[in-house]
C-alpha cells in the first residue's frame, strides 16, 4: 500500500523488452534506503517488485498485463518517473490509501495556469470516471490529488507549486498518457451492491416456507 506522496523522481536507465513484458532499471536514491529484494516501489503509480538493486539503481520486472494497462510501455531511457516506497505501519498518511493497482490511463487535455497553481484537465473512459467524485481522491502517475471537477468525459485537478517541484506531472505535455487509480472505496461499495442484486434466491426452510406448505 502507498499514500500517493511521491518521495523522489527517478530516471529510467534501461529497458529490456520482450514481446509483451519488460525489465526496467531506474536510477534513484532515497527510495533505495533500506531496500531489499522483493520490496514494492510505486513507479508512476504502479506497484512493482524490486528484483535487483545497487546504491544507485533498482530493477523491476513488468509483466504483460501491467504493460497493457499502464503508460510504462511508453517509457524510454532518460524518462523520469515518480517513485514511492510502500507505506510502513506508523507512518503519517498524508495522501490517501493507494494500492498501486491502476484502473487504467487518461490523456492530458490541457494545462492552464491560475496564479500559483496549474489546472490539469484529463480525459478518461467512463469505466474510470464513474468512480471519480468531486473533492474525492485520485492517484495520477502515483500522485495523490484532490478532484476539483468531474463530468461525463473529463476531470480536473489543481497542482500547487510543491507538487510541481517534486513530481513529474507538470513536466508532461498535452496529449501525454498518465496512469490513473481511483479511490478503492467506491469500487468496493459497487461490488457489494452488485453482489446483493445478483445473489440467488434463498430456498432454505424457514417459518414462511413451513406455513406456506401447511406444516404450521
Amino acid at each position: 500500500m502507498f499514500t500517493g506522496l511521491v518521495e523522489e523522481i527517478g530516471k529510467v536507465q534501461s529497458i529490456i523488452k520482450s514481446t509483451k513484458s519488460a525489465r526496467i532499471t531506474i536510477k534513484a536514491g532515497k527510495v533505495l534506503e533500506g531496500v531489499r529484494i522483493g520490496d514494492s516501489i510505486s513507479t508512476n503509480g504502479v506497484c512493482l517488485t524490486v528484483t535487483d538493486f545497487s546504491d544507485h539503481f533498482f530493477s523491476i520486472d513488468v509483466m504483460a498485463e501491467t504493460m497493457r494497462r499502464s503508460n510504462l510501455h511508453r517509457l524510454s531511457p532518460g524518462d523520469e518517473v515518480n517513485l514511492e516506497r510502500a507505506l510502513q505501519v506508523g507512518d503519517r498518511l498524508g495522501g490517501h490509501i493507494v494500492s498501486g493497482h491502476i484502473d487504467g490511463t487518461g490523456t492530458i487535455l490541457s494545462l492552464k495556469k491560475e496564479e500559483n497553481a496549474v489546472w490539469v484537465t484529463i480525459s478518461a473512459d467512463y469505466e474510470i470516471l464513474k468512480y471519480i467524485v468531486q473533492k474525492g481522491s485520485i492517484a495520477i502517475d502515483g500522485i495523490s490529488l484532490t478532484v476539483a471537477y468531474v463530468d461525463e468525459s473529463t476531470f480536473k485537478v489543481s497542482i500547487i507549486p510543491h507538487t510541481k517541484e517534486v513530481t513529474t506531472l507538470l513536466r508532461k505535455n498535452v496529449g501525454e498518457i498518465v496512469n490513473l487509480e481511483c479511490d478503492m472505496l467506491g469500487k468496493y461499495i459497487e461490488k457489494m451492491f452488485l453482489s446483493r442484486e445478483q445473489a440467488p434466491i434463498n430456498h432454505g426452510i424457514d417459518m414462511n416456507f413451513l406455513s406456506e406448505h401447511g406444516f404450521i
